[in-house]
């Protein structure tokens, strides 16, 4: 148990989820304490770490399979009788799509331009697969065969569709930047195209649930070393489900109180709080077959725009 009110709070509420999101945590501490660390992680240390969240053994075992032989998500190596997971190629791809989009300390400025993605060509079957990608990426859907982006990165876009082998069947194009960059009519497109309303209220929830953490953690002093790995790993853990829904779209299409901006600080805020101390209970709790984790790699101080040690 945490000393703090509100992290065991926290931890109450996650516990209290029904199915407990194991699973989802799991990646949740790969991605974001692991991965800039080598990437490798003890199973036992894992065991051993994940306790506080009141994930038992068993449950982190269960959890740890699922991940490795139906999501492909991780991959073990077996050393005498001890199992060392690390993320798969195809793990470490989504890892990279996904967290790289937390972590960056601003949205880059938009020129008023758009990709747009014409889906009236590919097969039924194939067009919804095409098309949760797409959303997955921060594109919209205008109509049922057409999905547009104010910041489409075309390089991944074209990746993307050709390992879904349906590249050659879509109609891809790029719009000039223009003026205005955004009409009334074009606002409203967005606001329902990305259920906007919808992820302001996430964000909103978001914000009430970890000021007091940051209020409690700034005023009375930083926390011990595993009280700042837990208040860490479920600010990125409940910050992660709400982003990957969040297009990040320019400021120009959101609504004026757009709360997904107080978010984006608050996270970034509480992180930096508390890095140093979750960095050391991670190297003190964590292993690989060769001892502790190393540290961390240079980006990973980077984050959000950099964070204190």
């Amino acid at each position: 148990m945490s000393s703090s009110p509100y992290l065991n709070e926290l931890i109450q509420q996650f516990c209290a989820q029904r199915p407990i999101r194991a699973g989802s945590l799991i990646i949740s501490v790969f991605g974001d304490a692991i991965v800039p660390r080598g990437g490798t992680v003890w199973l036992g240390s894992l065991i051993n770490v994940l306790e506080p969240f009141g994930l038992n053994q068993r449950l982190v075992r269960t959890s740890i399979f699922r991940l490795s032989k139906e999501d492909e998500w991780l991959s073990a190596d077996q050393v005498g009788r001890r199992a060392y997971y690390s993320l798969t190629s195809q793990g470490r791809r989504r890892f990279d799509k996904a967290f790289k989009r937390i972590y960056l300390p601003v949205l880059p400025e938009w020129d008023g331009s758009w990709c747009l993605a014409v889906l009236s060509q590919l097969p039924a079957e194939k067009r919804q697969q095409v098309r949760d990608e797409l959303q997955w990426m921060g594109f919209g859907s205008f109509s049922p065969i057409l999905m547009a982006s104010p910041h489409a990165d075309m390089l991944e876009v074209n990746s993307t569709l050709t390992e879904l082998g349906a590249l050659d069947d879509t109609i891809l194009f790029e719009t000039r930047e223009g003026e205005p960059y955004s009409s009334r009519a074009l606002r409203e497109q967005s606001r329902e195209c990305w259920n906007l309303d919808q992820i302001s209220e996430s964000y909103k929830s978001f914000l009430e649930r970890f000021r007091p953490i940051w209020q409690e953690f700034s005023s009375k002093g930083v926390p011990g070393p595993q009280d700042c790995f837990i208040a860490r790993t479920l600010l990125i853990h409940e910050y992660r489900k709400v982003m990957l829904r969040d297009p990040q779209l320019p400021a120009e299409l959101l609504p004026p109180d757009w709360s997904g901006v107080s978010a984006r600080q608050l996270c970034r805020n509480i992180y930096s709080l508390v890095c140093a101390g979750s960095e050391a209970y991670i190297s003190d709790m964590m292993e690989t077959a060769d001892g502790p984790l190393p540290e961390p790699a240079p980006t990973f101080y980077k984050r959000f725009g950099g964070v204190r040690t």
